[in-house]
Protein backbone atom coordinates (compact mmCIF):
# COMPACT_ATOMS: atom_id res chain seq x y z
CA UNK A 1 0.00 0.00 0.00
CA UNK A 2 1.26 3.33 -0.90
CA UNK A 3 1.09 6.43 2.06
CA UNK A 4 1.05 9.96 0.79
CA UNK A 5 3.18 12.18 3.10
CA UNK A 6 4.31 15.48 3.48
CA UNK A 7 7.49 16.68 5.66
CA UNK A 8 9.06 19.90 6.06
CA UNK A 9 12.34 20.19 4.51
CA UNK A 10 13.71 24.11 4.69
CA UNK A 11 10.70 25.62 5.80
CA UNK A 12 8.78 24.07 2.27
CA UNK A 13 5.96 21.23 2.46
CA UNK A 14 7.84 18.35 0.64
CA UNK A 15 5.25 15.95 -0.52
CA UNK A 16 6.23 12.21 -1.63
CA UNK A 17 4.32 8.95 -1.83
CA UNK A 18 6.28 5.66 -0.14
CA UNK A 19 5.10 2.10 -0.15
CA UNK A 20 7.45 -1.32 0.85
CA UNK A 21 9.16 -2.34 3.76
CA UNK A 22 10.33 0.57 6.09
CA UNK A 23 13.77 -1.72 6.78
CA UNK A 24 14.04 -2.52 3.14
CA UNK A 25 16.91 -1.48 0.95
CA UNK A 26 15.46 2.52 -0.23
CA UNK A 27 14.93 3.36 -4.14
CA UNK A 28 14.93 7.13 -4.20
CA UNK A 29 12.82 8.05 -7.32
CA UNK A 30 13.63 11.63 -8.51
CA UNK A 31 10.99 12.42 -11.36
CA UNK A 32 11.17 14.54 -14.34
CA UNK A 33 9.01 17.68 -15.96
CA UNK A 34 6.78 18.81 -15.87
CA UNK A 35 5.73 15.59 -13.87
CA UNK A 36 6.23 14.63 -9.92
CA UNK A 37 5.93 11.29 -8.02
CA UNK A 38 2.77 10.54 -9.80
CA UNK A 39 5.09 8.85 -12.74
CA UNK A 40 6.34 6.57 -10.80
CA UNK A 41 3.09 4.66 -9.62
CA UNK A 42 4.20 2.31 -11.84
CA UNK A 43 6.99 1.31 -10.19
CA UNK A 44 5.36 1.55 -6.51
CA UNK A 45 2.62 -1.05 -7.26
CA UNK A 46 5.82 -3.67 -8.19
CA UNK A 47 8.44 -3.74 -6.58
CA UNK A 48 7.64 -2.78 -2.62
CA UNK A 49 7.79 -6.63 -1.75
CA UNK A 50 11.62 -6.53 -1.42
CA UNK A 51 12.28 -2.28 -1.59
CA UNK A 52 11.17 0.83 0.02
CA UNK A 53 10.32 3.37 -2.84
CA UNK A 54 10.53 6.44 -2.23
CA UNK A 55 9.27 9.41 -4.43
CA UNK A 56 9.59 12.95 -3.64
CA UNK A 57 8.21 16.17 -5.29
CA UNK A 58 10.32 18.98 -6.08
CA UNK A 59 9.70 22.50 -4.84
CA UNK A 60 7.06 23.69 -7.01
CA UNK A 61 6.20 20.10 -8.45
CA UNK A 62 3.27 18.33 -7.89
CA UNK A 63 2.08 18.52 -3.99
CA UNK A 64 4.87 20.29 -2.78
CA UNK A 65 5.48 23.76 -1.79
CA UNK A 66 6.61 26.59 -3.87
CA UNK A 67 9.34 29.38 -2.75
CA UNK A 68 12.40 30.49 -4.61
CA UNK A 69 15.30 30.04 -6.18
CA UNK A 70 14.26 28.71 -9.31
CA UNK A 71 16.98 26.46 -9.43
CA UNK A 72 18.32 23.03 -9.83
CA UNK A 73 21.00 23.72 -7.18
CA UNK A 74 18.17 25.39 -4.81
CA UNK A 75 16.24 21.54 -6.19
CA UNK A 76 19.23 19.18 -5.05
CA UNK A 77 19.55 21.13 -1.80
CA UNK A 78 16.23 20.42 -0.86
CA UNK A 79 16.36 16.58 -1.85
CA UNK A 80 19.02 16.05 -0.02
CA UNK A 81 17.51 18.22 3.19
CA UNK A 82 14.52 15.55 2.04
CA UNK A 83 16.66 12.34 2.48
CA UNK A 84 17.80 14.00 6.12
CA UNK A 85 14.65 14.34 6.80
CA UNK A 86 13.75 10.89 6.44
CA UNK A 87 16.95 9.60 7.96
CA UNK A 88 17.90 7.73 4.84
CA UNK A 89 21.61 7.02 4.75
CA UNK A 90 21.24 4.62 2.06
CA UNK A 91 19.63 4.53 -1.27
CA UNK A 92 19.95 3.98 -5.12
CA UNK A 93 18.85 6.74 -7.19
CA UNK A 94 16.20 6.62 -10.14
CA UNK A 95 16.82 9.60 -12.06
CA UNK A 96 14.51 10.53 -15.00
CA UNK A 97 14.78 13.79 -16.92
CA UNK A 98 15.20 16.28 -14.30
CA UNK A 99 16.03 13.72 -12.05
CA UNK A 100 19.29 13.86 -13.57
CA UNK A 101 20.70 17.25 -12.92
CA UNK A 102 18.86 16.58 -9.29
CA UNK A 103 20.40 13.50 -8.75
CA UNK A 104 23.90 14.06 -9.97
CA UNK A 105 24.36 17.38 -8.19
CA UNK A 106 23.10 14.82 -5.07
CA UNK A 107 26.07 12.28 -5.68
CA UNK A 108 28.60 14.72 -6.13
CA UNK A 109 28.12 16.34 -3.08
CA UNK A 110 27.28 13.16 -1.13
CA UNK A 111 28.51 10.18 -2.54
CA UNK A 112 28.44 7.96 0.24
CA UNK A 113 24.75 7.05 0.44
CA UNK A 114 24.31 6.60 -3.17
CA UNK A 115 24.63 2.57 -3.29
CA UNK A 116 23.45 2.44 -7.19
CA UNK A 117 22.37 4.69 -10.07
CA UNK A 118 19.50 4.14 -12.33
CA UNK A 119 19.16 6.04 -15.53
CA UNK A 120 15.69 6.41 -17.16
CA UNK A 121 16.20 8.89 -20.07
CA UNK A 122 18.26 11.73 -18.19
CA UNK A 123 21.05 13.18 -19.98
CA UNK A 124 24.84 13.80 -18.88
CA UNK A 125 26.24 14.14 -22.08
CA UNK A 126 26.18 16.98 -24.50
CA UNK A 127 25.36 14.61 -27.23
CA UNK A 128 22.27 13.50 -25.56
CA UNK A 129 20.10 17.27 -26.70
CA UNK A 130 17.83 16.23 -29.64
CA UNK A 131 16.88 18.64 -32.37
CA UNK A 132 14.21 20.11 -30.57
CA UNK A 133 16.68 21.61 -28.12
CA UNK A 134 17.75 24.43 -30.82
CA UNK A 135 15.51 26.98 -29.84
CA UNK A 136 16.13 26.10 -26.34
CA UNK A 137 19.90 26.51 -26.52
CA UNK A 138 18.91 29.89 -28.24
CA UNK A 139 17.28 30.70 -25.31
CA UNK A 140 19.86 30.45 -23.08
CA UNK A 141 22.31 32.44 -25.87
CA UNK A 142 19.67 35.24 -25.79
CA UNK A 143 16.60 35.18 -23.11
CA UNK A 144 15.00 38.62 -24.25
CA UNK A 145 14.77 37.82 -27.83
CA UNK A 146 13.77 34.05 -27.37
CA UNK A 147 11.95 33.64 -24.56
CA UNK A 148 8.08 33.51 -26.11
CA UNK A 149 9.46 30.91 -28.68
CA UNK A 150 10.73 28.76 -26.14
CA UNK A 151 7.77 28.66 -24.34
CA UNK A 152 5.61 27.76 -26.60
CA UNK A 153 8.62 24.96 -27.64
CA UNK A 154 8.00 23.91 -23.69
CA UNK A 155 5.46 24.37 -22.76
CA UNK A 156 2.55 23.94 -25.44
CA UNK A 157 0.24 21.32 -25.18
CA UNK A 158 1.58 20.20 -27.98
CA UNK A 159 4.66 20.13 -26.81
CA UNK A 160 3.60 18.15 -23.19
CA UNK A 161 1.51 16.03 -25.44
CA UNK A 162 5.11 14.86 -27.55
CA UNK A 163 7.06 14.06 -24.38
CA UNK A 164 4.84 11.21 -24.12
CA UNK A 165 4.30 9.95 -27.50
CA UNK A 166 7.52 11.09 -28.71
CA UNK A 167 8.18 9.15 -32.02
CA UNK A 168 6.43 6.12 -31.30
CA UNK A 169 4.02 4.93 -34.33
CA UNK A 170 1.90 3.01 -31.57
CA UNK A 171 0.11 5.67 -29.71
CA UNK A 172 -2.95 3.87 -28.95
CA UNK A 173 -1.00 2.78 -26.23
CA UNK A 174 -0.86 6.11 -24.27
CA UNK A 175 -3.40 7.12 -21.87
CA UNK A 176 -3.88 11.03 -22.85
CA UNK A 177 -4.38 11.87 -19.56
CA UNK A 178 -0.88 11.47 -18.72
CA UNK A 179 -0.45 14.85 -21.07
CA UNK A 180 -3.62 16.81 -20.32
CA UNK A 181 -2.85 16.15 -16.56
CA UNK A 182 0.26 17.86 -17.14
CA UNK A 183 -0.68 20.55 -19.14
CA UNK A 184 -3.28 21.14 -16.67
CA UNK A 185 -0.36 21.56 -14.08
CA UNK A 186 1.31 23.75 -16.49
CA UNK A 187 -1.49 26.15 -16.25
CA UNK A 188 -1.69 27.10 -12.56
CA UNK A 189 -0.82 30.38 -11.69
CA UNK A 190 2.93 31.28 -11.55
CA UNK A 191 3.86 27.73 -13.13
CA UNK A 192 4.64 29.28 -16.56
CA UNK A 193 6.92 31.95 -14.51
CA UNK A 194 8.35 29.51 -12.14
CA UNK A 195 9.88 26.76 -15.04
CA UNK A 196 10.80 29.67 -17.55
CA UNK A 197 12.97 30.47 -14.90
CA UNK A 198 14.10 27.56 -13.70
CA UNK A 199 15.08 26.03 -18.05
CA UNK A 200 16.82 29.31 -17.83
CA UNK A 201 19.08 28.04 -15.03
CA UNK A 202 19.11 24.26 -16.95
CA UNK A 203 22.14 25.59 -19.02
CA UNK A 204 24.48 24.89 -15.64
CA UNK A 205 23.13 21.27 -16.10
CA UNK A 206 24.77 21.45 -19.71
CA UNK A 207 28.63 22.83 -17.88
CA UNK A 208 28.06 20.31 -15.33
CA UNK A 209 27.80 17.51 -17.70
CA UNK A 210 32.23 16.85 -17.67
CA UNK A 211 32.10 17.00 -14.40
CA UNK A 212 29.41 14.34 -13.77
CA UNK A 213 30.86 12.46 -16.59
CA UNK A 214 34.34 12.72 -14.41
CA UNK A 215 32.46 11.44 -11.37
CA UNK A 216 30.83 8.07 -13.18
CA UNK A 217 34.30 7.58 -14.62
CA UNK A 218 35.79 7.42 -11.19
CA UNK A 219 33.79 6.22 -9.15
CA UNK A 220 32.17 3.54 -11.46
CA UNK A 221 28.83 3.25 -9.46
CA UNK A 222 26.88 0.19 -10.27
CA UNK A 223 24.86 1.51 -13.46
CA UNK A 224 21.54 0.63 -14.39
CA UNK A 225 20.77 2.56 -18.11
CA UNK A 226 16.72 2.24 -18.93
CA UNK A 227 15.99 4.06 -22.48
CA UNK A 228 12.89 4.81 -24.00
CA UNK A 229 14.06 4.22 -27.87
CA UNK A 230 11.16 6.70 -29.01
CA UNK A 231 11.95 9.48 -27.02
CA UNK A 232 11.74 12.68 -29.34
CA UNK A 233 13.64 14.99 -26.57
CA UNK A 234 16.65 12.71 -26.15
CA UNK A 235 19.03 10.96 -28.35
CA UNK A 236 19.64 7.25 -28.28
CA UNK A 237 23.08 7.36 -28.51
CA UNK A 238 23.35 8.76 -24.93
CA UNK A 239 22.20 5.46 -23.33
CA UNK A 240 25.42 4.09 -25.20
CA UNK A 241 27.15 6.82 -24.09
CA UNK A 242 27.12 5.93 -20.34
CA UNK A 243 28.52 2.67 -21.00
CA UNK A 244 31.66 4.62 -22.21
CA UNK A 245 32.14 6.07 -18.76
CA UNK A 246 31.20 2.86 -16.96
CA UNK A 247 31.84 -0.01 -18.95
CA UNK A 248 29.71 -2.20 -16.94
CA UNK A 249 26.70 -1.10 -16.82
CA UNK A 250 23.93 -2.59 -17.98
CA UNK A 251 22.08 -0.72 -20.50
CA UNK A 252 18.55 -1.41 -22.04
CA UNK A 253 16.77 0.15 -24.69
CA UNK A 254 12.86 -0.81 -24.37
CA UNK A 255 9.84 -0.01 -27.19
CA UNK A 256 8.99 3.59 -25.20
CA UNK A 257 9.32 7.26 -25.07
CA UNK A 258 10.77 9.64 -22.79
CA UNK A 259 8.66 8.55 -20.19
CA UNK A 260 9.33 4.68 -20.31
CA UNK A 261 6.82 3.52 -17.98
CA UNK A 262 3.75 4.86 -19.93
CA UNK A 263 4.42 2.35 -21.88
CA UNK A 264 7.48 -0.59 -20.67
CA UNK A 265 6.69 -0.37 -16.61
CA UNK A 266 6.50 -4.81 -16.37
CA UNK A 267 9.96 -4.85 -18.44
CA UNK A 268 11.46 -1.94 -16.62
CA UNK A 269 10.65 -3.36 -13.10
CA UNK A 270 11.71 -6.18 -14.09
CA UNK A 271 15.29 -5.21 -15.33
CA UNK A 272 15.05 -2.73 -11.52
CA UNK A 273 14.58 -5.70 -9.80
CA UNK A 274 17.55 -7.48 -10.93
CA UNK A 275 19.57 -4.79 -10.22
CA UNK A 276 18.35 -3.32 -7.07
CA UNK A 277 20.28 -5.02 -4.16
Amino acid sequence: MTSYRTVTVAGLDIFYREAGPPAAPVLLLLHGFPSSSRMYEPLLSRLTDRWRLIAPDYPGFGHSGVAPPYTFDHLAEVMLGFTDALGLDRYTLYLQDYGGPVGFRMALARPAPVEGLIIQNAVAHDSGLGPLWAPRRAFWADRATHEAALRDNFLSLEATRLRHLGTDPAIDRYDPDLWTDEYAFLGRQGQADLQTDLFWDYRTNVESYPAWQTWLRTHQPRLLVLWGRYDASFQLSEADAYRADVPTASVHVLDGGHFLLDTCADEAAALVRDFMP
